[in-house]
């Protein structure tokens, strides 16, 4: 049985020198000397043959938990993700380390979709990043049944709880996969599930019969404050001229709003983007692209964007409204401060705020005043 470094070594091989393979892999394949909290045991219950679901905060290092297992056992490791950008990172990522790994999405080509599915099929792929409705087509279905699947990965699995803060039908159907495939293990992975998202997965995902690591939400490096508005468009104005040359996120909770706050921003000369749903996919791309290339870009969107970004050097969060819960906001601060710095996070509100009014007690996010906030702040 092989595992795909590169074809730098064989499973066989890591365990007759007598060292732990996965340890191995974390080192020769990604570079890291050692594993961060919660990894190991994650990567531990895998390599038994288990179901796991893992809450870990953002910046935690949860795709190394299934990728790390996924070379240590050979064959092919099935990787869900609900976005086209995301499973191209990951692979562009994967490549770079010497990893086969490869997506079959709607944003390539025929020819270059036929070519991956080819080298999967030949068994030179390591990992295959899929969409759940592209994965759950009875053809794609039918065709991975006759390769050696060792492990299936479903990314953001709190899209597939009705509780969870982004719902999506299609991850519905992915309940099929224990039954479809019982002899492999699944692992579910998300930044944001409190207890009620977390017994939806496990019940519609594994019928309860799965291991659950949760790490909790703290990410040390954050600092949150909430401000009332007062003439928003300066406030934000502001802001983002105290972080000159820093990339940031600002959301809006209106299509339009987006527009103006872009508009207004570009017209003080600050480099912004709008997002959101009501753009064209060519000029959502685009702007995604620039943002995640690019330095010092201020993105300002609705919740359309940032599920799956990974750029490590966003210095902040801006919300120039309240987000819908607390685990929305959670999974939309996370998306700043990868890189360990510490950002700042600032949410306007119409009328003051106490922390712990605006904490549930179902998240279990610690509430503190946040010092030399204008009325209160709340860290995670």
């Amino acid at each position: 049985m092989q595992a795909s470094m590169a074809g730098r070594t064989s499973t066989a091989g890591l365990f007759a020198e007598g060292r732990d393979p996965k340890r191995r892999v974390l080192k020769d394949v990604f570079g890291f000397d050692d594993f961060r909290p919660g990894q190991a045991d994650v990567m531990e219950a895998l390599l038994s043959g288990r179901h796991v679901l893992a809450v870990m905060p953002t910046g935690a290092g949860k795709s190394l938990c299934y990728q790390v297992p996924a070379l240590v056992l050979g064959g092919l490791t099935i990787v869900v993700s609900p976005l086209v950008a995301l499973m191209q990172d990951q692979v562009a990522a994967l490549r770079l380390a010497g990893v086969a790994a490869d997506t079959i999405n709607s944003s390539l080509d025929r020819d270059a979709n036929v070519a991956a599915w080819r080298r999967v099929a030949s068994g030179q792929t390591r990992l295959l990043y899929l969409a759940p409705e592209r994965l759950m087509t009875e053809r794609m279905l039918d065709a991975l049944a006759r390769l050696d699947i060792r492990l299936i990965a479903v990314d953001e699995a709190h899209c597939i709880s009705q509780w969870g803060p982004a719902f999506r039908r299609e991850y519905e159907d992915l309940a099929r996969l224990r039954g479809l495939f019982p002899n492999v293990p699944i692992i579910a992975l998300t930044a944001t599930a409190d207890e009620a998202t977390r017994t939806d997965i496990s019940a519609r995902l594994f019928a309860d019969g799965v291991d659950t690591l949760v790490l909790g939400f703290d990410r040390p490096n954050i600092s949150l404050a909430i401000e009332p508005k007062q003439d928003s468009k300066r406030q934000l104005l502001r802001f983002v001229e105290r972080h000159s040359g820093r990339s940031g996120i600002v959301y809006c909770l209106s299509r339009r709003k987006t527009e103006e706050m872009a508009a207004f921003l570009e017209q003080n000369g600050i480099t912004a983007l709008a997002y959101h749903a009501g753009m064209s996919k060519e000029a959502r791309e685009a702007n995604q692209n620039a943002f995640m290339t690019l330095s010092g870009v201020v993105m300002v969107a609705t919740i359309a964007f940032g599920m799956g970004i990974d750029k490590p050097d966003v210095a902040y969060v801006f919300h120039t409204d309240l987000p819908a819960s607390l685990e929305a906001y959670y999974q939309e601060i996370g998306r700043a401060g990868r890189d360990g710095r510490r950002p700042r996070r600032i949410c306007c509100t119409a009328s003051a705020i106490s922390a712990p009014a605006a904490c549930s007690s179902t998240t279990r996010m610690p509430c503190r005043s946040t010092k030399g906030a204008r009325t209160a702040g709340w860290t995670p």
